[in-house]
């Protein structure tokens, strides 16, 4: 089974070609700003090494509004064109994806993933160390008592774009902040192939990224637009 995956949630934009568990080839920029531009030349550079695909995989949200619908709009038209199921998973799950795959160091603590959403307050769920969702996702403000109350006997491990801005804020014991770690494409095999085998596919016509908040649209900075 090879599977085309997107990642556009943060500032990093990523597509993958998943084949067997592996990753046969991907496209990742961290310069952010440009999901636009890059990922269609991405998907069609990937799309030309391998011809056949059968389901493309995207990251769900939350995350940015405008990379979200960037990934969705463009996943969707491969899916519809191609008449392939489209799979679409919870970002947090793919950035815990990538922490373990990147590292298998924090057996028995728990996992907190974070993404920016502004000032103080980040979007979060909280993991077993396996990968195991055991905390639904949350618009969260952080302040010095977040997370206090949770498993104090437990290391937590805080990670993603909105963790280390955090790491002065939290006051919790037993905290573990662990850098550089971002939703990518490649970490999605796992969580696709399980939705897949269990018929967990989104509707293309109707399926909508989760953004968590509503989208508010910042004033104009053109000159004569308001």
């Amino acid at each position: 089974m090879t599977i085309l995956s997107v990642e556009t949630s943060t500032q990093v934009c990523s597509a993958a070609l998943l084949t067997d568990g592996t990753v046969a080839d991907e496209r990742i920029s961290y310069n952010g700003g440009n999901h636009a531009e890059l990922l269609p030349e991405y998907v069609d550079s990937l799309l030309r090494l391998c011809g056949k695909i059968d389901a493309v995989a995207l990251s769900a949200g939350p995350g940015s509004y405008t990379g979200l619908r960037i990934g969705t709009s463009l996943c969707k038209g491969i899916a519809y064109g191609r008449n392939i199921p489209m799979v679409a998973v919870p970002t947090l799950d793919i950035l815990t994806e990538a922490l373990l795959e990147k590292t298998q160091e924090y057996a028995g603590s728990l996992l907190c993933p974070m993404l920016d959403a502004r000032r103080m307050e980040v979007y979060t769920a909280l993991y077993e160390s396996d990968g195991r969702q055991i905390r639904n996702v949350e618009a969260k403000v952080i302040d010095g008592e977040s997370f206090a109350d949770i498993a104090p006997d437990k290391q937590m491990v805080f990670f993603g774009n909105g963790a280390m801005k955090c790491e002065g804020v939290i006051r919790r014991k037993n905290s573990k902040f662990v850098p550089d770690i971002v939703p990518l494409a490649r970490a999605m095999w796992r969580l696709v192939t399980e939705r897949l085998q269990h018929g967990e596919t989104v509707d293309i016509a109707y399926f909508e990224p989760f953004y968590l908040k509503d989208f508010v649209a910042a004033p104009s900075h053109v000159k004569g637009l308001k």
